[in-house]
């Protein structure tokens, strides 16, 4: 198996409150803003969520017939959970939590792009993070603190950073959040759009959070960053107070790098039991969207495969439309309620199928296809979160004739709806279940 398989492992998120296991796999998932679930109502259309590039094709109808149609204004598409960014109106939700400023963050000058993360269960040796960035095609790295800590007694992916320094790595709408930022410097939390939106926690009021010790949180923030698995970052100061091994993570930005490549040079660098993730896809191949957040593992071939068998399709198509008419709940991974991913992990366990958790992870489990290559049983992504337009968010299936099957969103069931390629259409996947495996390995310990 190839060493970016091997080492994809940005899920090696270490427990630091007691009794919880190292490399627990994170949960993500994005609902809809008010004012996008108020815009794209009117057109009949729900956000989904999961806990994301965009289409290179557009519209609803059978793929590998003919172009796909673009839907009219004010037309109901059904299935459609992709919603318009540019009509959500204010980015991202913030919080005034106090007049007082107790650090002072520095303003947004650019964005850089965040594409390797690189997570250790300790410190990180000193002078990793300065040879990293001696690297060719590394344009710049940034030292976190990384681990799975409890948020109101839910296990949860959690940063500490430096909001000065970490916000350029964030997605653009997160990241270009002043008042965000400054929350999260005077000591708040920052939590995901999906989960702050899908767990009702009080934008404002205060959570538990539980690390080695525990403190009362308010709640600054519904932003995403943008980085596989993460739905929290507080500032350095709050995560050293509550017990995260300090700089024993790195995300890195390097746009122009050819990953797989990167990857190996940097693993070189790190302790053994330290992994490095790549965080967006480089999709390469004729035909294919070329853009940062495609679906689609990196550096997967043929050799990788093979995809699923006739057995294995049926098995696992029977089981998730047996799943159809059950009711969404974020997080719920079976047998009775399903988010999104959810309903693809238990499905394809049915079927023999060992698959990671998340959607964005789940996007990594085989090569990208074109749409006039889609064949029941392939998986579907988009990017559905306006924090993080260019997040993989959600999953669906593909079940043929243009149908597809997916868990929505809270307050609906799992659904069969036509297919939809366009809006934030992220690619088309063909899951090889060696790779598969491997990537859960990996995000499960």
């Amino acid at each position: 198996m190839r060493d970016a398989n091997r080492r994809l492992a940005a899920g090696l998120w270490v427990a630091v409150a007691a009794g919880i296991v190292v490399a627990i796999s994170p949960r993500v998932a994005i609902p809809q803003f008010p004012a996008a679930a108020r815009s794209l109502a009117t057109r009949g259309i729900a956000v989904g969520s999961d806990g994301p590039s965009t289409s290179s094709e557009g519209g609803t109808g059978a793929a590998g017939s003919r172009p796909s149609r673009a839907p009219a204004a004010g037309e109901l598409v059904p299935g459609t959970y992709i919603p318009d960014v540019d009509t959500v109106g204010p980015a991202v939700p913030v919080a005034e939590l106090t007049a007082r400023v107790r650090a002072y963050v520095a303003p947004l000058r650019r964005l850089r792009s965040a594409d390797l993360l690189v997570i250790g269960p300790r410190t990180l040796p000193a002078g990793t993070l300065r040879a990293v960035r001696r690297l060719r095609g590394v344009a710049d790295a940034e030292m976190l603190e990384a681990a799975r800590i409890k948020v109101n007694g839910s296990l949860v992916a959690v940063l500490g950073v430096d909001p000065s320094s970490f916000r350029p790595f964030a997605a653009a709408p997160t990241a270009r959040s002043s008042a965000l930022w400054q929350n999260v410097a005077d000591g708040g939390i920052a939590v995901s759009y999906l989960m702050g939106k899908q767990d009702s926690l009080p934008l404002g009021g205060t959570v538990q959070v539980t690390g080695t010790s525990t403190e009362e949180l308010r709640v600054g923030g519904f932003g995403t960053v943008g980085i596989s698995g993460v739905d929290a970052v507080v500032s350095d100061q709050v995560a050293h107070s509550l017990g995260l091994p300090s700089g024993n993570a790195l995300v890195i930005s390097a746009p122009h790098a050819r990953l797989s490549v990167l990857m190996r040079q940097i693993a070189l660098l790190l302790p053994r039991d330290a992994t490095v993730d790549a965080l967006v896809a480089q999709a390469t191949a004729e035909g294919l969207p070329v853009t940062t957040g495609s679906a689609g593992g990196v550096g997967i071939t043929a050799s990788d495969g093979p995809g699923l068998s006739v057995e294995q399709t049926r098995a696992f198509l029977a089981a998730a439309k047996s799943r159809v008419g059950l009711p969404y709940v974020w997080g719920g991974s079976g047998p009775d309620v399903f988010d999104c991913s959810g309903l693809v992990q238990w499905s394809m366990r049915q079927a023999g199928i060992t698959m990671p958790r998340v959607a964005v992870d789940q996007a990594q489990t085989g090569p990208l296809i074109p749409l006039s290559q889609l064949e029941p049983g392939d998986l579907l992504f988009y990017h559905t979160d306006p924090t993080a337009p260019t997040y993989i968010s959600h999953v669906a299936i593909y079940l043929g004739g243009g149908m597809m099957e997916q868990a929505p969103e809270p307050g609906m069931d799992v659904q069969i709806v036509p297919a939809v390629f366009g809006g934030g259409f992220a690619g088309a996947v063909q899951v090889y279940p060696r790779v598969a495996a491997a990537v859960a390995s990996d995000f499960s310990g």
